[in-house]
């Protein structure tokens, strides 16, 4: 897993690269988690992310709830088509905001 992070007109911009399963789960949850603290609006930008576990899914949601704490708006983008029909399946499109480019999203995350 390659996390990659960037700043574009106030919106932080998190790229996901690799597998998110139960070996990178945490890490990416830890490195999130910590990015949520500037309190920044943040991009999950999962255009690389070739694969997503259980695990994944519960990392996720762990990361919008502390956003949702922090009051940090959090958006998605690069949802490919089989990930968004798990995240329709499983209820989690509810929770995000799925976009689909990182203008429109930093366009929907400057307005909150």
């Amino acid at each position: 897993m390659q996390i990659a992070q960037r700043t574009l007109d106030s919106v932080t911009i998190v790229s996901l690269m690799g597998e998110l399963d139960a070996r990178t789960a945490s890490i990416v949850q830890d490195r999130l988690v910590s990015g949520l603290s500037t309190g920044s609006a943040v991009l999950l930008d999962l255009t690389e992310l070739r694969y997503v576990s259980s695990a994944g899914l519960r990392t996720m949601l762990m990361v919008y709830r502390q956003a949702q704490q922090k009051d940090v708006p959090i958006a998605l983008v690069g949802v490919s088509h089989p990930l968004r029909g798990i995240l329709s399946a499983t209820g989690f499109l509810r929770f995000f905001q799925v976009v689909d480019n990182v203008t429109e999203g930093i366009a929907v995350l400057r307005k909150d």
